[in-house]
């Protein structure tokens, strides 16, 4: 059984190969053409139904503001009619009887109508908005007094200007009041608006929606094909200027605009599905096009798989089947496909396979150095970690909390430096700025008693180093060299240039080392770095172990082109010296 399925697996094996290697290609494709469709067709198109959209509400408020201005003229022409105020002038009224003032105010209005009119009616009330005369007796309200009365129309109707209104049967009006150059109000003057040519403005915009909203947010017009099932929240709110958004339900853009001398609203829906149906049906077309010549290459490819796969299997065990005792084994000669010469190839390729693996080897080298660099980088962490955190409880047993927010924000800059990245080198600068993140944490702790300088070299930023150089002999520092030492305990830090060559020196006021102790360490840097001996904190102590680190990892970077050394200042006190080549011949 088991003979059996390893079989099948080395059968499947290159077919599976090559089907999972097709596989992202057809994503590829399709993620390429769904981003094509979306850029080049979809978005341009989504701007033209925004544009047009816009247009259609601007295009339906600017010819219903025209149609009203109209309107407002022939009133404007009718009060200009000298004759009309007298006729009206309750004061003064003329001594005429009904039907000769009827006939003289139906000659009046015929004067401002002109030769033609798109009007249903125009009537004239008094000041009780009483019916005066109808020019043609549409079927206007005899009694205008509930209208003028409302606070609504008051502003307008003093105002000199007009105001539309919706009866209750639906018909449309232009309203206003009948005054002179100085406000004075004789009477009103009512308009019948001609709804099958307002009809005709909002059927003017073909494949969407129109309504016509007044103040309230009530429809007042609709076009013919206009869907009366539409939320009416979606209509039913405040409307401002012009704009465009897309409806609640996702399905509809809609476009609006709010006309400036009348207040009324043109609203334009659009159905998404008018708008995008034919390019969505070629997209689908197109995918499912694109699918089922995948699939279809998905069996030819298992097919031809499959076939060419079989006399490289038999080959294959021939060749599991050679060794020392059977190197006469005759080749199947049925083998076709030029099997055997590109098997032959094969060979004239293992040179080539051979330098892969030698560079392979040389990779694998540097990933050690790297894999051995990071350890040793790990080892420091930790103890700085600890002691970072040990200063930052002692200044809260204190009740220092603005002194330990501030060490909790260096301490977390700090440790993002450390963990960033590691196998990346840094630049000086990077690491004098951790150092200093680091003083001046511990500062915070020893207040006045430590000062700290450092002295920078302008072009120290082409030094490159690993992580955690500096700061680590800073610490030891303030560990071990001021144990019996009165403050104010000084640390320097000097970095310079000079023929090729950078160098840092350490420096502090402490208790100084002396020349036995200098040697002892010395000698556990050289053994450590022969790998004489284990790097330890149970036998070097922390000190030492973050020295030898330190150092250690400065051997690694530049292939043991670096020189290290300690000495006891004349003044008291130890100096830390590195000195190395600005070459960048690294591991």
């Amino acid at each position: 059984m088991a003979s059996l399925l390893r079989r099948f697996r080395l059968r499947t094996s290159l077919q599976s190969k090559l089907i999972w290697t097709f596989l992202p290609l057809l994503l590829l494709m399709l993620g390429i053409f769904l981003l094509y469709v979306n850029t080049f067709v979809f978005k341009p198109l989504w701007e033209k139904t925004v544009e047009e959209t816009q247009l259609s509400a601007a295009k339906v408020s600017e010819q219903l503001d025209g149609y009203l201005d109209l309107q407002n003229q022939l009133s404007q022409r009718l009060l200009a009619n000298k004759d009309l105020l007298a006729l009206l002038d309750p004061e003064n009224p003329p001594a005429y009887n009904k039907l000769t003032k009827d006939r003289l105010l139906k000659d009046y209005m015929f004067r401002a109508l002109g030769p033609t009119m798109d009007i249903r009616d125009m009537i004239v009330y008094d000041l009780e908005g009483r019916e005066l005369v109808s020019y043609l007796g549409m079927g206007a309200p005899s009694d205008l007094g509930p209208i003028i009365s409302n606070p609504k129309y008051a502003a307008p109707l003093n105002d000199s200007h007009y105001f539309l209104y919706k009866d209750p049967h639906g018909e449309m009006a232009f309203i206003r009041s009948i005054n002179d150059k100085d406000g004075k109000i004789y009477g009103y003057l009512y308009i019948m608006l001609d709804s099958a040519f307002l009809r005709k403005l909002a059927d003017g915009v073909v494949g969407s929606d129109v309504y016509i909203l007044d103040t309230d947010g009530t429809v007042v017009l609709a076009s013919s094909e206009a869907d009366e099932e539409y939320p009416k929240d979606e209509l039913n709110r405040e409307w401002s200027g012009s704009g465009f958004f897309t409806d609640s339900s996702r399905r509809h853009y809609v476009a609006y605009r709010t006309s400036e001398n009348n207040d009324w609203t043109s609203v334009v829906v659009a159905s998404k599905a008018s708008a995008f149906g034919s390019v969505n049906s070629v997209r689908n077309l197109s995918i499912l096009m694109i699918v089922s010549l995948a699939l279809f290459s998905l069996v030819y490819v298992y097919v031809s798989a499959r076939n060419f796969v079989l006399p490289i299997r038999r080959l294959r065990s021939q060749i599991t089947r050679m060794n020392y005792s059977n190197l006469n084994l005759q080749a199947d000669r049925r083998l076709h496909n030029n099997e055997l010469q590109l098997l032959n190839e094969a060979f004239g390729e293992m040179l080539e396979r051979l330098q892969n693996s030698i560079e392979r080897e040389k990779l694998a080298v540097h990933e050690e150095v790297m894999a051995r660099n990071s350890a040793l980088q790990a080892q420091i962490a930790p103890h700085f970690i600890h002691n970072s955190l040990y200063l930052i409880s002692i200044a809260s047993q204190e009740g220092k909390n603005d002194a330990v927010s501030a060490m909790c924000k260096q301490l977390s800059e700090s440790l993002r430096y450390i963990v960033s990245s590691p196998y990346q080198h840094v630049s000086m600068l990077e690491e004098i700025e951790h150092t200093k993140r680091y003083l001046s944490l511990v500062e915070r702790n020893y207040e006045d008693d430590l000062e700290w300088s450092i002295e920078l070299d302008p072009s120290a930023d082409a030094i490159q180093l690993p992580r955690l150089v500096i700061q680590p002999f800073v610490e030891n520092a303030i560990e071990h060299a001021f144990d019996s030492t009165d403050p104010p305990w000084r640390i320097k830090i000097a970095v310079k240039l000079y023929n090729g060559l950078w160098a840092i020196e350490i420096g502090d006021n402490g208790k100084g080392m002396n020349s036995e102790e200098i040697r002892r360490m010395m000698e556990k840097i050289e053994q450590s770095d022969h790998g004489v001996q284990e790097m330890k904190s149970e036998s070097l102590g922390i000190g030492s172990m973050g020295v030898i680190n330190t150092v250690n990892r400065l051997k690694l970077m530049y292939r043991n082109r670096v020189f290290f050394n300690i000495f006891t200042n004349e003044d008291g006190g130890t100096t830390v010296q590195i000195i190395a080549s600005l070459k960048r011949d690294f591991y």
